[in-house]
């Protein structure tokens, strides 16, 4: 008897279960909440499909790795000064944030209408800036600077995240493919916004290639010391200068592409602290359109205490450039060679190529180039690329 009424009880409480079921009341997932309001202290993966708002100024924690599947949009909340919206991998963070052709990871401001599975933006005008941060990457790898470690341009000097530089140059922050970042560069102070992508001190354990930054109010993409190559890169639009380099980086700039920049399309400076470093920018194509000028390379450190820019530049094509416009540099500490631009009638090399920057340029005709870009690595992934910015280069 007693199995009996075990096996009743059972079947009771089975029925009771299931009527539960039909009647709707089983415990409901929480709704996704894509809102990103405090800095990433444990390893997190931001999923396909989704889009996620940082809510402010969010750091990946030392120790901590963020994870960002193909397809990912993060939008930044508007704000400026100590509230400009960013992400920042902290030194001894890693970032995995690896697009593909088909999904690239979009970073862009929350006036941004797009969804996964765009490219193009439905709203926005890719020369509108300004509206949030950016992306701010550090490391341990080598800087010159007046000290070991410094704080990032861009973060307040309160937030101990945004400290980089060290030792190890082959330091790792993880892996970056296939993203592109719009519409940022957040002013914080006075003469003081966010890049597009900033490195801070990145080691050449760090791979970062597939990158693209339409319309940010500061420079595209800045080094700042440390070693990291960066390949398949475009760079359009941006309010400052395109390729900004400083603190003796020692890493390589491989097949990019640079359109209208607003001041300078390199800014290229030396070391600042008791060492200096080469780099090479090679396999370019650069159409200068409006740009303040075509190159400035540093002829000492920002601090004065080390000689000038160290920089080897090959196989690079220049384009639609204007009256006005040079490559002012005093060639002692440039290696160059390879290089080709296309002339306004009635000018000459020198015009545009000054303190004998010429002896490395060749003049050519409109489309008749050998050297510069690999745009067929750039196009079918950017926003530059689908809406044919990049088209005759």
């Amino acid at each position: 008897m007693k199995n009996v009424f075990s096996i009743l009880v059972t079947v009771a409480a089975l029925i009771f279960m299931s009527a539960s079921c039909d009647n709707g009341t089983d415990p409901v997932p929480d709704p996704f909440d894509g809102n990103v309001t405090s800095n990433i202290s444990e390893n997190t993966t931001w999923e396909t499909g989704n889009v996620y708002t940082l809510g402010g100024r969010i750091a990946v924690l030392d120790g901590v790795t963020l994870t960002i599947e193909p397809g990912v949009i993060v939008k930044g909340e508007a704000g400026t000064g100590p509230n400009a919206t960013a992400l920042v991998v902290a030194r001894g963070a890693t970032l995995i944030a690896e697009g593909t052709p088909t999904q690239p990871i979009i970073f862009t401001s929350v006036a941004d209408e797009i969804e996964p599975g765009d490219i193009a933006s439905p709203n926005l005008d890719p020369t509108l800036n300004g509206l949030w941060g950016g992306v701010i990457v550090l490391g341990n790898a080598p800087i010159s600077a007046d000290a070991a470690s410094v704080q990032i341009e861009g973060i307040p000097a309160s937030d101990q995240n945004g400290l980089y530089g060290g030792s190890d140059a082959s330091d790792n922050s993880g892996s970056i493919k296939y993203i592109s970042i719009r519409h940022g560069g957040a002013n914080i102070g006075e003469g003081n916004e966010i890049n597009g992508l900033t490195l801070g001190g990145v080691g050449s354990g760090t791979t970062i290639e597939n990158v693209e930054i339409v319309s940010n109010q500061d420079d595209g993409i800045e080094w700042f010391g440390g070693a990291v190559s960066v390949s398949n890169v475009v760079v359009w639009n941006t309010g400052d200068d395109a390729i900004d380099t400083d603190q003796a980086w020692s890493g390589t700039l491989n097949n990019f592409a640079i359109i209208n920049p607003g001041d300078e399309c390199f800014e290229l400076d030396g070391g600042e602290g008791d060492f200096n470093e080469e780099h090479t920018i090679t396999n370019g194509t650069i159409l200068a359109r409006d740009a303040e000028g075509l190159a400035d390379l540093d002829d000492k450190g920002a601090a004065g205490t080390v000689g000038n820019s160290k920089v080897n530049m090959n196989n690079l094509y220049f384009l639609g450039i204007k009256e006005g416009q040079d490559f002012d540099d005093n060639p002692a500490d440039l290696t160059a060679s390879s290089m080709e631009v296309v002339l306004p009638a009635g000018t000459a090399v020198a015009d545009f190529f000054t303190k004998g920057t010429d002896a490395f340029v060749t003049a050519v005709d409109s489309l008749s180039n050998t050297v510069g870009a690999d745009i067929s690595k750039l196009d079918s992934w950017s926003w530059a690329g689908v809406s044919g910015a990049l088209n005759g280069l």
